[in-house]
């Protein structure tokens, strides 16, 4: 009988992002779940100790990076599931489609509508890093859906893994709803025991008649398909450090005249586009100098005397 091993807390030392937290008897290394979970043991480990995933693992992202990367995740996810349904009676894919179980398209619409609100098509852009990620998934489904399996695996066994240690650590940082308002990419409403679901699907991804040679594709496609999440950290983590620091109480976030000004939640979330200063979140940034704020100190008090003297 598998038996599963607890992770610890989000934050506690020694904390992973393990897909296979199961073992099973039954299983032959020929699997190709053996050989994913092998072949992608290197790459794994690459993705988990990128800084964006180290940080948020100890609770450091910002809100506005945050919401950046559940865009990319949406444009992620549709090209997957696109082409997921375009192959779901394909004999060398069929076998993995749960639509019902796993699909999150939907989950992420509501995420992107509470955090831009009811436009929120019109306020979000695919990245470049994520771009090339949703080019790759629609040319494997297009033309070689056997690879499908492969970006599949990587997507949802990891969203039922480490992806539930990610949900609480963003709900505790972001001070997000109890009611799971922004995350719901990771609830996984029509599946009760994730440990049994993951055995399934790994059963299932081993029914899959395929010779040695398409396993070994399949392998490599997998940790192709960690390159480019690797990639989609890195690009993340760069806009994160052109981001200022939020401020503690879940004030403004401005643009601080370092890196591009189309990082400025402004134009990201406004606008999606470049154009001219922002004189808004400029007139802020301003405002948080020292120097300035004491001539505004200065200047309040003069029209409070001014004020005083005209009541009297």
């Amino acid at each position: 009988m598998p038996s599963a091993i607890e992770s610890p807390e989000a934050g506690e030392e020694g904390e992973v992002l393990r897909y296979e937290d199961t073992e099973d008897d039954n299983v032959s290394p020929m699997d190709l779940s053996e050989l994913l979970k092998e072949g992608t043991k290197e790459s794994h480990d690459r993705a988990e100790n990128t800084q964006f995933v180290k940080d948020f693992l100890k609770g450091r992202i910002k809100k506005e990076l945050f919401k950046l990367a559940t865009v990319a995740l949406h444009f992620t996810y549709s090209a997957l599931e696109e082409e997921m349904d375009r192959n779901k009676d394909n004999p060398l894919f069929a076998p993995l489609y749960f639509p019902v179980e796993l699909h999150r398209r939907e989950a992420l619409a509501k995420d992107l509508k509470y955090f831009y609100g009811e436009d929120w098509k019109e306020k979000i852009q695919c990245s470049e890093a994520t771009q090339q990620y949703v080019d790759r998934i629609h040319h494997v489904g297009q033309h070689e859906p056997e690879l499908l399996v492969a970006h599949a695996y990587t997507r949802y066994m990891g969203d039922l893994s480490g992806g539930q240690v990610l949900k609480k650590v963003a709900q505790r940082a972001l001070k997000l709803p109890s009611t799971e308002e922004g995350i719901q990419f990771y609830v996984f409403d029509n599946i009760s025991n994730a440990q049994q679901f993951k055995q399934l699907y790994r059963a299932r991804m081993n029914t899959l008649d395929f010779d040695k040679n398409t396993k070994e594709r399949i392998v490599e496609e997998a940790n192709k398909a960690f390159r480019f999440n690797m990639q989609v950290f890195e690009e993340l983590d760069k806009i994160g450090r052109s981001l200022a620091e939020e401020a503690q109480d879940g004030g403004f976030v401005f643009h601080d005249g370092k890196g591009d000004i189309r990082k400025c939640p402004y134009y990201a979330d406004k606008l999606g586009t470049t154009g001219p200063g922002c004189p808004f979140h400029a007139t802020i940034g301003l405002a948080r100098q020292p120097l300035m704020q004491l001539v505004l100190a200065a200047c309040i008090a003069m029209a409070a005397g001014a004020i005083a003297w005209y009541i009297l």
